[in-house]
């Protein structure tokens, strides 16, 4: 394969978001790399998935220790990507990392104690060859660990030069709020908030995102597409070769009920008439809100990634679209 040489023009149909009071801008749609990067696929479709998504001037790449599989197969494969010429642009990427979940065996592989995240940084910048990530997240509240050891390991990994930026993942809005306090007082903000939101998984609504509001924090949603439940593919119930039908997947048949299918029939008909398919739609009305600072998507594909930036040509709901939305969505 030759070394990759970027398209010149990636830059010029762009559009970007502060990401909450900071100096970063992010692209609205962003590139995780939760699935379709690990050891059990195929380095050809992904390395073309990552080329292409870089093209289209989405510099943000997200990942996580354990991301794969197997575990930190996706950071290896991800390195691997950088040397065959992506690398050549790491000043114009934006590459995020994170621990907080099971990765080796033991009681240091596990939660947010300072020894498992400085350790982690470590070994996922080796898997990457590279000297810093730009973000690092707690990907996880830790029960048993004071927040304060937690967020001043962060601290501390900002002042080490191995993370320009820090961000936390999955905390509550109380949690959020004693995290950002104890950063503060190490005078490290905190960049941004990863948290799962979606049409059907909207808990982020009530507080979270006044939280990040008010004290300047970006955020930027996983799992936009509810891993696939927002598109297409289930209106004819669950076919043989989609994610909910793996047993090791982590969407299960037994959420995909008739009546969920009947929600996301309904959505159907409404993107329809926006001109857009159901992904695009779904993808839409998450970042008409700008306290949504970027959406993570995951791609099997370069069609299926080009599908899902085409959100992007179409952001504006009329104020009808989002009341027959909303009958949906609480029907």
């Amino acid at each position: 394969m030759e070394i990759y040489k970027a398209n010149e023009e990636r830059y010029l149909s762009c559009s970007y978001r502060r990401c909450g009071k900071s100096g970063i801008l992010l692209p609205p749609i962003s590139l995780g790399l939760w699935h379709n990067f690990g050891s059990v696929d195929v380095f050809e479709n992904y390395i073309q998935i990552a080329h292409t998504t870089f093209d289209q001037g989405i510099t943000h790449f997200d990942l996580a220790n354990n991301y794969g599989p197997a575990y930190g197969s996706a950071e290896e494969n991800f390195g691997r990507i950088l040397k065959k010429g992506l690398g050549n642009y790491r000043d114009e990427l934006i590459v995020s990392t994170k621990a907080g979940y099971d990765m080796w065996p033991g009681p240091y592989g596990n939660w947010g104690s300072r020894k498992y995240l400085m350790a982690s940084l470590d070994q996922s910048l080796k898997r990457m060859g590279l000297d810093y990530v730009d973000i690092f997240y707690s990907h996880r509240p830790d029960p048993e660990t004071p927040i304060e050891e937690t967020m001043g390991a962060l601290a501390d990994i900002v002042k080490q030069g191995k993370a320009l930026y820090v961000g936390i993942s999955n905390y509550n809005a109380a949690q959020t709020e004693q995290a950002l306090a104890v950063l503060k007082e190490h005078k490290v903000p905190c960049l941004i908030h990863q948290a799962r939101y979606s049409m059907f998984d909207r808990w982020v609504e009530p507080d979270l995102l006044n939280v990040l509001e008010k004290e300047g924090v970006g955020l930027i949603a996983f799992s936009p597409l509810e891993q696939g439940v927002l598109t297409d593919k289930y209106l004819q119930g669950i076919p043989a070769d989609s994610r909910a039908a793996k047993s090791t997947g982590h969407l299960q048949q037994a959420w995909i009920t008739p009546e969920v299918i009947e929600k996301v029939k309904k959505l159907n008909a409404i993107a329809l008439d926006r001109g857009q398919t159901l992904a695009e739609m779904a993808l839409a009305w998450l970042l008409k809100d700008r306290r949504v600072t970027s959406v993570l998507i995951g791609a099997s594909s370069v069609a299926q990634l080009m599908d899902n930036l085409h959100a992007l040509d179409h952001l504006d709901f009329t104020s009808d679209e989002l009341t027959l939305i909303e009958e949906v969505l609480k029907s």
